[in-house]
């Protein structure tokens, strides 16, 4: 099968396009530095061409009510050049719980992602991610302040990128599902604990405060990021630390 990775050289894109490729498959990795561009249109077409499958994993380069802007028009140019190419099947990444959370304007945006995708004319497939494990030091630089990282303590079942990538390559492999598959890491924490063991791990000597009212996730209620009944992935967090 062909298949055009939109955003195929990010984090998750990359890895993406490397497991489909090692499974005896055409995938080629578009983004800005191939040319394209979601939001004028350019390029689309030609990526798309002959594609039997799309990948879309762009992100909107910031994360807060611009993003529904840009999650809006992305999806109009790539569901008619997919349409327009004949695609069968259109794939994205999106975040557990991301509807549970209305006050985060990013998890608004994505939902609309979603929404766009159901709605649209091609066959579809949604997969919804956990927080990653790549992510957590960004978390900690958000509530530092010298000595203490102040964190709430939302509980958090944090996944590695690798497991993501090969969940994304399986799922656009196969057959659309119409609708949402969860996945997840082994392990439920919470953040703020997520936060002790990750600079115990890394020799740092600050200390971690539970917050409820720090950083972004002090907006979640309960254990709306996590899903113990998705498909558990198998690293768990002090594994990919080390």
């Amino acid at each position: 099968m062909k298949f055009a990775v939109i955003g195929g050289t990010g984090l998750i894109g990359s890895q993406v396009v490397k497991n489909l490729n090692a499974a005896g498959h055409e995938a080629v990795p578009h983004s800005q530095s191939t040319g394209i561009d979601v939001i004028s249109g350019q390029g689309l077409g030609e990526a798309v061409a002959g594609a039997d499958v799309i990948v879309n994993l762009t992100n909107s380069p910031t994360f807060d009510e611009a993003s529904l802007a840009f999650f809006q028009t992305s999806m109009d140019n790539l569901l008619a050049a997919a349409q327009k190419g004949g695609v069968g099947h259109f794939v994205i990444l999106s975040i557990v719980g991301a509807d549970q959370v209305p006050e985060l304007d990013y998890y608004r945006a994505k939902v609309l992602q979603e929404d766009i995708l159901a709605a649209g004319p091609v066959p579809y497939s949604i997969v919804r991610a956990t927080q990653f494990m790549e992510f957590m030091d960004a978390v900690l630089s958000w509530t530092a302040d010298g000595d203490t990282v102040r964190l709430p303590a939302t509980p958090i079942q944090p996944i590695a990128s690798k497991d993501v990538a090969e969940a994304v390559a399986d799922v656009a492999a196969g057959a659309p599902l119409g609708g949402i598959r969860n996945i997840a890491g082994p392990e439920v924490f919470s953040l703020d604990e997520l936060g002790r063991v990750t600079l115990t791990h890394k020799g740092d000597s600050r200390t971690v405060v539970t917050d409820p009212a720090a950083g972004m996730f002090a907006v979640v209620k309960g254990g709306v990021l996590t899903d113990k009944d998705a498909h558990l992935a198998p690293t768990r967090y002090v594994d990919w630390l080390s």
